[in-house]
């Protein structure tokens, strides 16, 4: 697909991979709807970058566990800009609950991770289809984890949201098609995130450690691949592990 007057929407934009996510796309010459959940500045400072990158932009309010906000931001971004071509599935939610530790994840914490994780993506995806699927060539790229095909990192409820949001990714590439190809990538622990910042650095050594590249995942790297994915015509239901390979070890 030629992205040159694309439209595109990251949710999670104003975070620090959708920050990169968003400035990738705009350098390839996207128009960026930038989702936010509260952080309003962040999300400005990201949408001034895209115009510097001289593309348009707006930000867009977005809780993806609330359906009236999803239909109003996708209703927005169809006013503004009149169609939808890629839709990045970046916003995510999570808290560290132990797998031991049974009662400490409580019904809250897994319906908050699960409905933020999973159902958010799906809902999302929903409702921007009728704005993607108009030009016969849209995109949808979801940002799922390592931890989607591996028994670990910060909870059970985390690990299970996100093997859940690869399946889906594979069950949408069947609904969505012809018209919208639907692919994910599962990064390993990315510096410059407000995750990685939460983990303690000993444990982020111990993953660095594991990877046979001795890196975590690089950012930039999270963000070309989904220019990839979007030019690709013939390429659906994928799931690209990036990690420093951590999974294939």
């Amino acid at each position: 697909m030629n992205l040159q007057n694309c439209v595109g929407f990251v949710t999670g934009g104003s975070g620090g991979l959708g920050y990169v996510i968003s400035k990738t796309l705009a350098s390839n010459g996207v128009d960026v709807a930038v989702g936010y959940c509260s952080n309003t500045d962040s999300a400005e400072e990201v949408a001034s970058q895209v115009r510097e990158l001289g593309r348009k932009t707006t930000i867009v309010e977005l809780y993806q566990t609330q359906t009236e906000s999803i239909d109003s931001a996708v209703a927005t971004i169809a006013k503004q800009t009149g169609r939808l071509d890629i839709l990045v599935n970046n916003a995510a939610w999570n808290v560290a609950v132990p797998f031991q530790d049974l009662e400490a994840l409580t019904p809250e914490i897994w319906d908050r991770i699960h409905h933020t994780n999973l159902r958010g993506p799906f809902l999302v995806s929903g409702a921007c289809a009728p704005l993607l699927r108009e030009n016969g060539n849209g995109r949808i790229i979801n940002i799922s984890a390592f931890i989607g095909l591996s028994p670990e990192g910060s909870s059970i409820a985390h690990a299970t949201a996100k093997g859940g949001l690869i399946h889906l990714n594979r069950c949408l590439a069947v609904a969505m098609a012809p018209d919208v190809t639907v692919n994910s990538i599962a990064p390993g622990l990315m510096e410059g995130t407000t995750m990685f910042n939460r983990i303690p650095s000993e444990a982020t050594e111990k993953f660095k450690e594991r990877a046979i590249l001795k890196r975590h995942t690089q950012l930039q790297d999270v963000a070309d691949q989904i220019i990839t994915f979007c030019k690709s015509y013939s390429v659906t239901g994928q799931v690209l592990v990036i990690d420093g390979g951590l999974v294939f070890h």
